[in-house]
Parts: C-alpha cells; sequence; structure tokens
C-alpha cells in the first residue's frame, strides 16, 4: 500500500506533522505500506479552484514529479529548513516511489468534502480539464470514505453512505412558504449551501444563492479584507429588495485569516466585519428585521500558542457569541446554549414551530410581559 500523505498546519499546531508521521510509521512498521508522496494541505486540499497548486500535488502522487527525499521525516524536515510549515510544504516523492500506474486501486481517507474534491475530480474525472493531464490513470477501484459529491458519485464509490437528514432549517423554511438567501464568497460558500444543508447539493424551492469570488492572494494575511465588502454589498441590496424572508451569510475573515497566523491581519480582518456588520445591522433595523449574530468555533482570537509561542493557526474551543441585534418587542434577549439551539432560535423568532428532529431548543428569554 502506498500513502500520500497531507499535512495539515491550520486546524492542528503549524510544525507538527513530525510527530504524526512519527506516530503512523511506528504503527504500519512490519506491514506492507509506505509512504509514497507528502504534501501540504496548500497544495492537496485547495477548495477554490488553484489548479496551479493542485496539478503540483498531482503530478507528485500520479507522475512521481517533486521535491525528492529519503524518506517521510527526511521531506518534512527539508521543509522545515526553508521556512516552510506544514500547510505549505511543497509535495515531496518519497524514495523509490514511481508514480501510479493502470490497475491501481484508489481510496481516499480524506471525509471532508470540499477539501477532497478537487484533487479526487482531477485524478477519476475523465473530463477534467482544469490544468493539462499528461495522462489518466485507470484505476482498478475507485473508494472514498464518504460522498464527495454528486458528481464525483458517478467515478467513486462510498464505504459509507451519507446520513439523510430531514426537517433541517432550510427544509422547514421553504416548506412554510418562506423565501431564502444564502450568501458568502468562495471560501465559504459550500458552508452556507452544501453544508447547511445536510451535506446535500439540493436548493430548496424559495432558496436562492449568491457567490462572490474570494480574492486571488496566496494567503489571506496579504488580503485581510478578502471579499467582506462585496458581500455586504450584495447582501445589502438583497435585503432592500424586499425578497427574502430569512438571509443566511457567512463572513469568512476571521477564520482564513485566523488561519494565517498573522495578528495585525487578523486584527485588519475583524476591523473589515465589523465595518460590514454595522452596514448590515443598518440595512436589517431599516427593513424591520432581527439579525442574530454567532459562529461555530473561534480562530482569530488567539494568535499565538501559550506554550510553544508559536503562531496558533488552529481553531479554538472556547464559547463564542451569540449576538441578538433588534429582536422583537416580546423577547428580552437570549440566553446561553450549543449550536443545536440556533436553527430553533430562528424559528421561534419567525414564529415556526420547531420539527421533532431539532434536538436543540430555542434561546430566546421573553419579557415579563409575554410571559405572564
Amino acid at each position: 500500500m502506498k500513502v500520500h500523505a497531507f499535512l495539515d498546519g491550520r486546524d492542528t499546531p503549524p510544525s507538527s506533522a513530525k510527530g504524526f508521521m512519527e506516530r503512523f510509521l511506528a504503527e504500519v512498521e512490519g506491514h506492507d505500506v509506505a509512504i509514497a508522496t507528502v504534501s501540504g494541505r496548500y497544495y492537496a486540499m485547495d477548495r477554490d479552484k488553484r489548479w496551479d497548486r493542485v496539478s503540483l500535488a498531482w503530478n507528485a502522487m500520479v507522475e512521481a514529479k517533486g521535491v525528492a527525499a529519503a524518506d517521510p521525516l527526511a521531506a518534512i524536515a527539508a521543509s522545515y529548513a526553508t521556512s516552510k510549515t506544514d500547510e505549505f510544504m511543497l509535495p515531496a516523492v518519497i524514495g523509490p516511489y514511481r508514480g501510479m500506474a493502470d490497475g491501481d486501486g484508489l481510496l481516499m481517507g480524506n471525509f471532508r468534502a470540499d477539501r477532497a474534491r478537487e484533487i479526487l475530480d482531477c485524478l477519476v474525472n475523465p473530463a477534467f480539464d482544469g490544468f493539462a493531464r499528461p495522462r489518466q490513470v485507470d484505476f482498478a477501484a475507485r473508494l472514498g470514505l464518504t460522498e464527495y459529491s454528486k458528481d464525483l458519485n458517478a467515478f467513486l464509490a462510498p464505504l459509507f453512505g451519507q446520513e439523510t437528514l430531514t426537517n433541517i432549517l432550510g427544509e422547514v423554511l421553504s416548506g412554510a412558504g418562506l423565501t431564502q438567501l444564502r450568501i458568502a464568497e468562495t471560501e465559504k460558500y459550500a458552508h452556507v449551501t452544501f453544508f447547511f444543508n445536510g451535506g446535500r447539493e439540493t436548493v430548496f424551492p424559495g432558496e436562492e444563492r449568491i457567490l462572490v469570488p474570494s480574492p486571488k492572494v496566496a494567503t489571506y494575511d496579504l488580503q485581510p479584507e478578502m471579499s467582506a465588502v462585496e458581500v455586504t454589498d450584495r447582501l445589502v441590496a438583497a435585503i432592500e429588495s424586499g425578497a427574502f424572508d430569512v438571509v443566511v451569510v457567512n463572513y469568512a475573515n476571521g477564520d482564513m485569516v485566523g488561519h494565517t497566523g498573522f495578528l495585525q491581519a487578523a486584527i485588519a480582518a475583524a476591523q473589515t466585519v465589523d465595518a460590514c456588520l454595522g452596514r448590515l445591522e443598518a440595512a436589517v433595523a431599516k427593513a424591520g428585521g432581527t439579525m442574530l449574530v454567532t459562529a461555530d468555533h473561534g480562530n482569530a482570537e488567539q494568535m499565538k500558542d501559550p506554550e510553544t509561542g508559536e503562531p496558533h493557526t488552529a481553531h479554538t474551543t472556547g464559547p463564542v457569541p451569540a449576538v441578538l441585534v433588534a429582536p422583537p418587542a416580546a423577547v428580552a434577549g437570549i440566553g446561553d446554549g450549543r449550536l443545536a439551539d440556533v436553527a430553533p432560535t430562528l424559528l421561534a423568532l419567525l414564529g415556526l414551530p420547531q420539527p421533532a428532529e431539532m434536538s436543540g431548543q430555542s434561546l430566546l428569554r421573553q419579557t415579563l410581559r409575554a410571559a405572564g
């Protein structure tokens, strides 16, 4: 078995791959397993059609063309010596590896769909045209841990079928006859569409989507404002149009710039989103609406690892804010809760019943007059 290792360094400490690799090699010792290539996720797990990056990973994996290294630990050490942390490690070809051959089998071990699609597309799709491939490998079998997309299902069988979620928020809104808008820039588009709809590409009746392109920069510390202003421009216009009952927006800056580990860039990102939220609050108030601001994890609030002193690029696990702006008169505010409570809270604001499938509860605190 040949393993193509993708290094993280964003959701893990920037230079932690050495320890993970040592543990993996110890686990497979004595088995017919070898590391064939090692690549940073910057190249192998792009999700923004930056094919110049993905092509480097493809060339290493398929054609055995890349930075040569005697063994995976040497490859990682050489990358660190050039100040390239795990995420940015150039695709390396290990030892005697000579590339993929017709008749090989392919197993994708990444279970995160948005990060696996592009590398899979260029490996298994005969019609792929993101970059020129000298050849396409005729795999004897192609498997994935999960479903990655409807398009890839034609070429790749999942080992574990997708769990079907019913009565999710978008479905309930649609069933109630409400209109809804999903809007984000490229980096977070899947989060307000595919992920928000329970891992499905389904567009519900009454649902519209707006995709704003993310800037084409090497890393987002170079442009920490990203496309937040453009997202807000489109969003304010949509609110002013009166066409939507519910709007779901994702601002990518705090997460994507936080992952870079650069404090000043993270500050600039936060300032950008702060200004955009001010515009959004004004538009919502003018429309007589209510706004809930929250997050599913932290990141930019911790930019240095307190133990190592290195940049902290991973998510954090502390409580995140939940801010209710311009609530109805009968609502005094919101209490603490968990992510499962967000959808019930929104349904309560809309006066819609909560389906039995939702295990959370509304966080709304009623006024004494309303309660009495």
